[in-house]
């Protein structure tokens, strides 16, 4: 299994060590050539303005798109759900448009106001996930076919899933629990 992490800017690194550490080669991407063979996608968390930026400039956005439409598993995290979304109110950042949900941007605040919390992801099992929120998006809709996977206390949604699109608004590659990117590498192989 090849996963491509999207390296324009943000915390891929992080998230190449985790899938190295659940066995799995992961590679990062910067040009469109570097997509070809990849299993599935991730879209780390950074600012989404910049990242937005950069997928236009590196002619990245059609071929994502296109891939995601051809049922490329792509995992977003935090800025990356932002760029998953297909609506973002009050923003300049341009979307994929690959989900069915309307996101908003800092939704918790600025860098100060960052949090964890402990999260039930019935998907992931039992025992509380640690969510780790910075500058976190939060979903404000969700279409139909879209899973809400995990919600606060508050039942603000910030996890989701629509098929092979996999949605975080924190970021797990900042924690030692490796389920969450498990639950993404079973949906790439085709166990969930």
């Amino acid at each position: 299994m090849r996963i491509g992490v999207l390296a324009s800017q943000g915390a891929f690194i992080e998230h190449i060590a985790i899938l190295h550490q659940l066995g799995v080669e992961a590679l990062p991407v910067r040009l469109p050539r570097e997509l070809r063979g990849m299993d599935g996608l991730i879209i780390p968390g950074g600012e989404s303005t910049s990242i937005s930026k950069l997928i236009l400039a590196y002619n990245l956005r059609s071929k994502i798109r296109n891939l995601a439409k051809n049922g490329l598993p792509i995992f977003g995290t935090c800025a990356g759900m932002i760029l998953l979304a297909n609506e973002i109110p009050d923003s300049d950042v341009k979307p994929l448009g690959l989900m069915k949900i309307r996101v908003r941007r800092n939704a918790f605040g600025r860098q100060v106001e960052s949090f964890e919390t402990e999260l039930s992801i019935p998907v992931l099992g039992e025992k509380p996930f640690p969510g780790v929120f910075i500058r976190a998006p939060l979903i404000e809709q969700a279409n139909g076919e879209v899973e809400i996977l995990a919600k606060l206390a508050d039942g603000t949604s910030v996890a989701a899933r629509q098929e092979k699109l996999l949605a975080s608004a924190f970021h797990p590659e900042l924690t030692d629990d490796l389920r969450f990117h498990q639950y993404f590498l079973d949906i790439v192989a085709g166990h969930q």
